[in-house]
């Protein structure tokens, strides 16, 4: 598959799922909770467990990830002209969902507060290059990516580089949304989550096939759907 395909988008499945929130959404009121970070939970939870998912091609090999790693952005302000801020974050196995909810609410205000962060920082320097220089330095980059030779820290701020991304339309009052995968980086995965309508939720998924075949992502994102539809099955009520 990885010397046939050679792209992510040439490679890439949809798939959709239509969840029933209406055991979820009373389980959340009562402990104060929101919806998405229980997604991104659960979301890492099942990439724990289901491990096969949770690999990455590069060229015509495939690496399997030792670490849960989920990106997703915000918007700095709810506005046409706002800009996103993405986050990136590593889930551990061990990990509960209320540390979960705490860690997010900081990151997100952290990337909606004026302050940069580390790839701003970066972006910023590299987008004041002249396009010829930057066009030069990208190709090399990606070339050493592809070799195993990339800086690593550059690959440990950089949101493409990720289990999966994720984006939150519904906080924007927005449908689920096919998402196309970056052939930047190495996310195999791009999750999309739709505006909530009564108990009612849409969430789709773009995946880049080469990394397991239909049967075994199947069989994961179908874990992932019951566990956002039941939490209560799995979360202590400690949590």
């Amino acid at each position: 598959m990885t010397f046939l395909m050679r792209g992510r988008n040439e490679s890439a499945v949809y798939f959709e799922h239509e969840l029933d929130l209406s055991r979820t959404q009373p389980w959340l009121a009562t402990r104060g909770g929101k919806l998405f970070p229980l997604v991104l939970h659960a979301l890492a939870q099942t990439l724990h467990e289901r491990e096969r998912l949770n690999r990455f091609t590069l060229g015509s090999r495939m690496y399997q990830r030792t670490s849960v790693q989920l990106s997703f952005a915000a918007k700095k302000k709810i506005s046409d002209d706002a800009p996103l801020a993405t986050v990136k974050r590593g889930f551990a196995r061990e990990e509960g969902l209320a540390e979960v909810e705490r860690a997010l609410g900081g990151g997100v205000e952290e990337a909606r507060s004026d302050r940069k962060s580390v790839i701003d920082k970066e972006l910023g320097i590299l987008l004041a290059l002249p396009a010829f220089i930057l066009t030069f330095l990208l190709a090399v980059q990606k070339r050493l990516y592809r070799w195993g030779l990339g800086p690593k820290s550059l690959t440990d701020t950089d949101p493409l580089f990720a289990s999966a991304f994720v984006a939150n339309l519904g906080s924007i009052q927005l449908d689920a949304a096919y998402h196309h995968l970056y052939e930047w980086g190495n996310c195999p995965l791009f999750v999309t989550v739709g505006k909530v309508r009564g108990d009612r939720l849409t969430m789709r998924y773009t995946f880049d096939e080469r990394v397991e075949d239909g049967h075994y992502c199947a069989r994961s994102l179908e874990m992932f759907k019951q566990r956002v539809e039941d939490p209560a099955s799995w979360i202590a009520a400690s949590e």
